[in-house]
C-alpha cells in the first residue's frame, strides 16, 4: 500500500524515537520525507536509513524554537522536495520534577520546545498549505494533557495547549481543506523514557511499574504511534479534524 506516493510529509524530531519511527513509516509508503531535528546528525542517521531502504528523504538541522531556523528549514522543504502535504509536529522535551521544584528558566525551555516550536511551524506552513489548496497537520501532544501526569505540570500544560491549538485551527482552517488532529502517546519505549527509568533508584522496578500500569501489558513502541499519525495524514481520514487519539495501551481512556 502507497497511499503517500508522490506526497512530501514534514516529520519534526524525526532524528529519533517515535519521529524516526513516523518517517520510516511514510517513506515505506511512498512519501518524500523532511526529516527535521535540531540534532543534524541524527537527522542525518534517520534520512540515510530511509534512502538505502530505497525512499526519499532529505536531513535538515533545525531549532523549531528559532523563527529563522523554521523559515528557513521550510523553504527548503518547499526546493527540494515540493508543496508540504502533511506536517508532523512530534518534537518535544519533557523534565521530570514536581512543579515547586521546578524554576523559571525549566518553564521557558519547556514551552519554546513544546508549545512555542510547534506555533512556529504551524505559523509557517499554514499559508503555504492554503496556497497548495489544503493539507494534514497531526500535533504529537500527550496523556499528560488529558488526564494530567505527576512531575510533568508544564510539560503538561503545553501538551494541553496543542490540543486547543489542534481544535481552533482546525475551525478556523476547514474551509482551506486543511484538518488537524493530535495523538496522544503514553508511557513509550523512548530515549526520553530512559531519562526518566535510568534516574530512578531502581530502573528495572519502575519500568516494570510503568508496564503493570498499562492494560495492554506493555510499553508503547515508537511503531505504534506511527499508525494512527499515518492514518490522520491519509486520505481515509479527510472528513476527520479536530480529534484526539490516544495511543497508550488502555492506560488511559478518556472521552
Amino acid at each position: 500500500m502507497n497511499r503517500f506516493t508522490d506526497r512530501t510529509v514534514v516529520v519534526t524530531g524525526g532524528g529519533g524515537g517515535i519521529g524516526t519511527a513516523v518517517c520510516t513509516s511514510f517513506a515505506e509508503e511512498g512519501a518524500k520525507v523532511a526529516v527535521l531535528d535540531r540534532d543534524e546528525s541524527a537527522a542525518a542517521s534517520t534520512a540515510q536509513a530511509i534512502s538505502d531502504a530505497g525512499g526519499t528523504a532529505i536531513a535538515i538541522g533545525c531549532d523549531i524554537t528559532e523563527r529563522s531556523s523554521v523559515d528557513a528549514g521550510v523553504d527548503r522543504v518547499n526546493s527540494e522536495l515540493g508543496a508540504i502535504d502533511a506536517l508532523v509536529n512530534n518534537a518535544g522535551w519533557d523534565l521530570f520534577v514536581p512543579f515547586v521544584d521546578t524554576q523559571p528558566e525549566d518553564w521557558s525551555r519547556l514551552i519554546d520546545i513544546n508549545l512555542i516550536g510547534a506555533l512556529h511551524m504551524h505559523h509557517a506552513v499554514i499559508p503555504r498549505m492554503i496556497d497548495n489548496g489544503g493539507g494534514r497537520i497531526i500535533n504529537v501532544s500527550s496523556d499528560a494533557a488529558r488526564v494530567g501526569s505527576s512531575g510533568e505540570a508544564v510539560y503538561a500544560a503545553c501538551k494541553a495547549g496543542m490540543v486547543a491549538l489542534s481544535k481552533t485551527l482546525a475551525r478556523e482552517h476547514s474551509r482551506h481543506n486543511i484538518t488537524f488532529n493530535v495523538v496522544c502517546p503514553g508511557p513509550t519505549d523512548t530515549a526520553l523514557l530512559a531519562t526518566v527509568t535510568d534516574a530512578a533508584a531502581n530502573p528495572e522496578k519502575l519500568r516494570e511499574a510503568f508496564r503493570r500500569s498499562i492494560p495492554i501489558g506493555r510499553l508503547g513502541q515508537p511503531e505504534d504511534l506511527a499508525g494512527a499519525i499515518l492514518f490522520f495524514a491519509s486520505d481515509a481520514a479527510s472528513f476527520v479534524t479536530g480529534q484526539v487519539l490516544s495511543v497508550s495501551g488502555g492506560l488511559t481512556m478518556s472521552g
